[in-house]
């Protein structure tokens, strides 16, 4: 069975920096994209950036500039590189995956548990 499993969220003061990670593990035999979204207290999870599996990104256009993401196909691993973050930046951050598992043909989409980035004023 494959997971998901975030790191990297923590406390940083605007205009800093911070770099999560997404690393997708078990019975996977293809990923075809991996993404961060946010979700703040009271609003909707919504997307901050995705890759797919040729490299193709798109951003929100509130972190276009800022944010960077990238992967690693061999650790099955995506970064959300985060820098001149502001306070409305503060959310947790959910990575998803979608991948086919091993002997499967259909396409899952696994969420890890989020991680909580805290932008202070």
């Amino acid at each position: 069975q494959a997971k998901v499993a975030e790191s990297g969220g923590g406390l940083v003061q605007a205009g800093g920096s911070l770099r999560l990670s997404c690393a997708a593990s078990g019975n996977i035999f293809r990923i075809y994209a991996m993404g961060w979204y946010r979700q703040a207290p009271g609003k909707q999870r919504d997307l901050v950036a995705r890759i797919t599996r040729d490299g193709s990104t798109n951003y929100a256009d509130s972190v276009k500039g800022r944010f960077t993401i990238s992967k690693d196909n061999a650790k099955n691993t995506v970064y959300l590189q985060m820098n001149s973050l502001k306070p409305e930046d503060t959310a947790v951050y959910f990575c998803d995956v979608e991948l086919t598992p091993e002997h499967d043909v259909r396409i899952y989409t696994l969420w890890g548990q989020g991680t909580q980035v805290t932008v202070s004023s």
